[in-house]
């Protein structure tokens, strides 16, 4: 859980706390061939509520085979067909056209628990330079609620992308970015960075994401592979090997 206040760091850029009038938002989703959630989840965005900030949405598209540009456009997003492939390159691209002093990025099959506006302009205004949110799965598989209960640890080998993430855009370009060369495993790479320059905020509520492809997979096997690739990133096996394993073993 976030406490009232940090103290912050004047050498790091964009992290005095940000009042709710200094605050702008953009959501950056990365997608390819979403076309069976991106409308459902832009119309859940895009929702009006009282005293939430109303934010730009972009969806960062990696070329879809499907409607999901279309879909997006018509949803109201502002759609970017983005000239590589890959969730790091997908979000950087996205950021570089995003207009909000506050990123977002979000998973096409994920959803922010209702009211996160206020979890992010109340994190902002603590100091926080970024953050996450916890994490559930739409399946009562117990090793899926086991895991993730998990996400309420303070760990950082714990934080992936399907719980979301919130930059402050100074931050996020103090960094460089997601490093575009880890078609794996960006998100944890990315936390590392970020919480070596500023407070990370754990919001103590729940982004709900599809557990689709662990019903593709088996939810053990799937669970074993992924663990499997993150103990093999935090040992230093180069990207290359990664992504093999995921290609081969993964649907």
């Amino acid at each position: 859980m976030c406490p009232r206040s940090l103290p912050t760091s004047p050498t790091t850029p964009g992290t005095a706390p940000l009042p709710a009038e200094a605050l702008t938002l953009s959501i950056i989703i990365p997608t390819y061939n979403e076309a069976a959630t991106v409308v459902s989840l832009l119309a859940y965005l895009r929702q009006p509520t009282a005293g939430e900030l109303t934010p730009e949405i972009i969806v960062a598209d990696g070329g879809s085979t499907d409607a999901t540009r279309q879909l997006a456009r018509q949803a109201g997003a502002t759609v970017l067909h983005c000239p590589r492939r890959g969730r790091a390159a997908q979000m950087n691209h996205g950021a570089r056209h995003a207009q909000g002093t506050l990123l977002y990025f979000l998973h096409a099959d994920s959803i922010p628990p209702s009211g996160f506006r206020h979890d992010l302009q109340r994190a902002m205004a603590q100091g926080y330079g970024s953050g996450s949110f916890r994490l559930a799965f739409d399946s009562t598989h117990w090793l899926l609620i086991f895991s993730a209960w998990c996400t309420r640890l303070p760990f950082t080998a714990l934080r992936f992308g399907d719980q979301s993430l919130f930059v402050r855009c100074k931050l996020f370009e103090h960094v460089g970015g997601f490093r575009e060369e880890l078609l794996v495993m960006e998100d944890q790479e990315i936390i590392h960075r970020l919480q070596a320059q500023a407070p990370f905020c754990l919001v103590p509520r729940a982004v709900l994401t599809s557990a689709r492809k662990y019903r593709t997979n088996g939810v053990i096997r799937l669970q074993g592979i992924f663990t499997g690739i993150a103990l093999l990133y935090w040992v230093g096996v180069p990207q290359r090997y990664l992504v093999r394993i995921y290609q081969r073993f993964i649907r």
